[in-house]
């Protein structure tokens, strides 16, 4: 009875803090992410307030968080719409890969931790947050603009990557054998590619066969075949995160919708839950010394996002305007980078601290560089006078592109608001 009192007060105590600090972020008009990993600092190890009776139930509901999260991702997506990404968008995305993953493998091996966590960290630097990515582009009123379906398709490839990236990393911290790595690999390239195929022809056979009229039934299903799926997906070393994300995109039309409504409650709980969890295994006395590298790599990976959405936008004929805007939209890191970290710390303990310190600094600078990178660059290059016929036409432009391009958010690699 005792530990069970105990439980329910630090539980309480735990969610009611993460609403405040939820409502607290919101007037402040940037995410809660940074705010959460900050709770778990203070509620964790070598924090002010050390929680024990919790904190086997916080490590599962993380687990529950990060299918969750991967699930809900899922759902925004259809099997046809993934396809037409990979079609189109692929070399954006290898572009993207370059530049960004590179500084994190990079930094690693710099720091002397080997090369596991080259791969770990360049995970952390290479994934931008789409779900603060997504708010950002709501709040900017941007959804209707040239360069978003872009942005989006970027977003896309990095999902899609994260089905054949997860089960690499989760083998070689595993420590399998080339031949056991390379049999993950397959296992997943083949998982993924029957369920994206599976989804292509039967998809609305299987929607069919999970739709229900009950909000109740449609929960308890949609919830209880992922977690099913994600549990077969760990135990075959292919990532529970990916096995969810293939529910999502196996599930499309009003089953999408309606399970994405019911779920998203869900998912935002055991994603902060995920967050505290994270901070709560990383001793806020380890970020000072990493904090130097953090800035450096932050700011290295600040500008080859903003050169990745740039020549991504160049390349889809976007004005010079807009892929300044892309650029700094792509900035922000958050969830998947802390996915990564939390896979990684069990081989190098010192990423947490990094990670922790690394997306602290990018999901705060993110929703900045996205509002603020287009208005610098046009005043740096304002040195370079232009003529005012030359000027006045390239504003038309830009405006014409923000006001009259909402149609051309359902291009490839644009996810729509509804499925």
């Amino acid at each position: 009875m005792h530990d069970t009192t105990a439980l329910l007060i630090e539980l309480g105590a735990i969610i009611l803090v993460l609403g405040l600090l939820g409502r607290l972020a919101g007037r402040m008009g940037f995410s809660p992410i940074p705010l959460y990993l900050l709770a778990g600092l203070a509620f964790g190890q070598g924090g002010m307030l050390p929680l024990e009776a919790s904190e086997e139930f916080i490590a599962t509901g993380a687990e529950i968080g990060v299918i969750l999260l991967l699930l809900l991702l899922g759902l925004e997506y259809s099997a046809s719409e993934l396809v037409t990404s990979l079609k189109t968008q692929y070399p954006s995305g290898a572009v993207d890969f370059v530049l960004n993953a590179v500084p994190g493998a990079a930094a690693a091996l710099l720091l002397g931790w080997g090369p596991v966590a080259a791969v770990a960290l360049a995970g952390v630097t290479w994934i931008s947050s789409s779900g603060v990515i997504a708010k950002v582009l709501g709040d900017l009123r941007r959804l209707g603009n040239r360069e978003t379906p872009v942005v989006l398709g970027i977003l896309v490839m990095e999902d899609l990557s994260m089905a054949v990236y997860l089960p690499i990393l989760t083998a070689l911290l595993a420590g399998v054998s080339l031949a056991g790595g390379a049999l993950t690999l397959l296992i997943a390239l083949g998982t993924v590619g029957a369920v994206l195929y599976v989804a292509l022809r039967h998809g609305r056979l299987i929607s069919r066969a999970v739709s229900s009229d009950s909000a109740e039934m449609l929960l308890l299903v949609v919830l209880g075949l992922t977690l099913l799926v994600a549990g077969i997906a760990q135990r075959l070393q292919v990532s529970a995160a990916v096995g969810a994300f293939l529910v999502g995109i196996a599930l499309s039309g009003e089953v999408a919708e309606g399970a994405s409504s019911l779920l998203t409650p869900l998912r935002d709980l055991f994603a902060a839950v995920f967050f505290v969890f994270f901070g709560l295994h990383t001793d806020p006395a380890a970020i000072p010394p990493v904090l130097f590298p953090a800035l450096a790599l932050a700011t290295v990976t600040t500008l080859t996002k903003i050169a990745t959405g740039y020549w991504a936008a160049r390349r889809a004929q976007v004005s010079v305007k807009g892929r300044w805007r892309a650029g700094g939209t792509l900035v922000a890191r958050g969830e998947f980078s802390i996915v990564i970290a939390g896979l990684a710390v069990g081989v190098e303990p010192r990423i947490g601290p990094l990670a922790t310190a690394y997306v602290l600094i990018l999901v705060i600078l993110g929703p900045l560089a996205a509002r603020w990178t287009e208005p610098l660059a046009g005043r740096l290059t304002a040195t370079r006078a232009a003529p005012a016929g030359t000027a006045e036409a390239a504003g038309a432009v830009d405006a014409a592109e923000s006001a009259g391009s909402a149609g051309t958010t359902g291009g490839a690699g644009a996810v729509p608001a509804s499925r």
